[in-house]
C-alpha cells in the first residue's frame, strides 16, 4: 500500500472500512492486544489510534534496502529476510507493535522490554507482501546511521497483517493532519 494523498488514501480507507467490517475480524480482535470491538468505520479509528492501536506479530529480521519506496523494493527485501529466516533454526521474536501518529513503537512481548521507537516521519514505505500475505513490513530511515531499512513481521492471519498495513496508513494521514492543524495559522 503507498502512502500518497489523494485516490490512493481513498482506497486505503474503503479497504480498511471492508476489514474493519468483517464478522471474523470482529471476533478475533484484529489480534489486538487489547480486545476490543473494532469500531464500525475506519473513519472512527481516529481516537483509538491517538492512543496507539496494538498488534502482536513475531519479528521476522531487518535488511538494508536502496530506496525508501516501491513495491519491487519491498517484495525484494521481504523474500530476502524471509529467506535468512528460514535458514535460521531459531525462535522468533514475539513483539508488540503500537502504531499511533507518533510512530511505531516495538515492545518484547514477553519480557515488556522497549525494543524500538520509530517516527512517523522517518518510516517511508509500509506493506503486505502479496506472495507472503501473512508479512506486514515498513522501510524506515535508522536513526543511528541514516540508512534505509526494511523490517518484516510475521502475522498470524494475512487480514492482520492487512489490518497494520491500514492502521499505519491511517496513523500517517492523522500525523499529517495533526501537521497542518498546527501550521495552519503560521
Amino acid at each position: 500500500a503507498r502512502l500518497e494523498p489523494g485516490s490512493a488514501m481513498e482506497a486505503l480507507r474503503a479497504a480498511g472500512r471492508a476489514v474493519l467490517r468483517s464478522p471474523r475480524l470482529a471476533r478475533h480482535g484484529l489480534g489486538l492486544r487489547r480486545r476490543r470491538k473494532p469500531p464500525e468505520s475506519w473513519a472512527d479509528m481516529q481516537e483509538p489510534l491517538l492512543e496507539g492501536m496494538c498488534f502482536t506479530l513475531k519479528y521476522l529480521g531487518m535488511t538494508l534496502v536502496e530506496k525508501p519506496k516501491g513495491e519491487d523494493m519491498a517484495a525484494a527485501a521481504i523474500r530476502r529476510i524471509v529467506a535468512t529466516a528460514r535458514i535460521g533454526a531459531r525462535k522468533f521474536q514475539k513483539v508488540i507493535l503500537t502504531v499511533s501518529p507518533r510512530g511505531i513503537s516495538l515492545q518484547d512481548a514477553d519480557t515488556k522490554e522497549m525494543v524500538e521507537n520509530i517516527s512517523i516521519y522517518r518510516i517511508s514505505y509500509c506493506t503486505t507482501d502479496k506472495l507472503q500475505n501473512k508479512v506486514f513490513a515498513y522501510v524506515a530511515q535508522s536513526q543511528e546511521s541514516g540508512a534505509l531499512e526494511c523490517h518484516a513481521f510475521l502475522s498470524p492471519k494475512k487480514k492482520i497483517a492487512q489490518a497494520v498495513t491500514l492502521t499505519v496508513a491511517q496513523a500517517f494521514q492523522m500525523a499529517l493532519d495533526l501537521w497542518e492543524a498546527t501550521h495552519a495559522g503560521r
